[in-house]
């Protein structure tokens, strides 16, 4: 488990698989040993559709890293399945408000399963009916991409809901990661941190550079500049 807590005040950077190479997906993680989380994308062609690994591969990458695994789970009924990921060794376990019956009860058994809980909205999603229900969740993802596919375009206009997250964070009203996921790079991770997220997955801005671990720490140094900034 990730000894961070929400509302610390550093970035952190969880680099994403799903641009990895699925073939050597040890050595993938090997490569971003000094990443905060391991962020680990699992489709089921139904919720999304594309098709990704699933928890057979989570328990194999718990066993081959020492990374905090971030795992975002864009699955139906995942209020059946979220725990397994937990029980599986996912320190933070996240899924879809759009996908759950009780997302209430599924975060208490993501906790009670020993990971944090977190709840993702997809970009068209509004944020403000979740308020209280964000009070029984450690993190929050703000999808800055349509979920299901890498490589796409960081969409701006979902920004207006990490500033609402954080500033209600600041209020004392929730305690939570604020995290974002989706065309993440080295510039717009500064837009994503100065309107208040604090976690950063990215993909391809990681995976698709000559060295990996050095691409996370160009990333957190962006983003921790512009967090001190506002």
């Amino acid at each position: 488990m990730t000894t961070a807590e929400p509302g610390h005040a550093e970035p952190m950077i969880a680099p994403s698989i799903l641009s990895a190479d699925f073939a050597r997906l040890a050595d993938e993680a090997d490569a971003v040993g000094n990443a905060d989380w391991l962020h680990v994308d699992v489709m089921d062609a139904h919720f999304v559709p594309n098709l990704t690994l699933g928890l057979p591969v989570v328990k194999s990458l718990h066993r081959a890293t020492d990374l905090p695994l971030d795992c975002h789970l864009m699955i139906d009924d995942p209020d059946r399945w979220a725990p397994d990921y937990a029980q599986a060794g996912a320190a933070n376990v996240t899924f879809h408000v759009e996908a759950a019956r009780d997302a209430a009860a599924t975060a208490r058994a993501i906790r009670a399963a020993g990971a944090l809980a977190g709840l993702s909205v997809k970009p068209a999603t509004p944020l403000e009916p979740y308020l209280e229900l964000l009070r029984e969740f450690d993190t929050l993802l703000v999808m800055t991409v349509e979920p299901g596919f890498g490589g796409q375009r960081f969409m701006a206009d979902v920004l207006p809901k990490v500033r609402l997250a954080r500033d209600h964070v600041r209020s004392g009203h929730l305690r939570l990661f604020v995290e974002v996921d989706g065309g993440i790079d080295e510039d717009t991770i500064v837009a994503a941190a100065e309107a208040g997220a604090d976690v950063f997955v990215a993909g391809s801005a990681v995976y698709d550079a000559g060295e990996p671990g050095r691409a996370v720490d160009a990333l957190r140094a962006v983003a921790r500049r512009a967090m001190r900034a506002h």
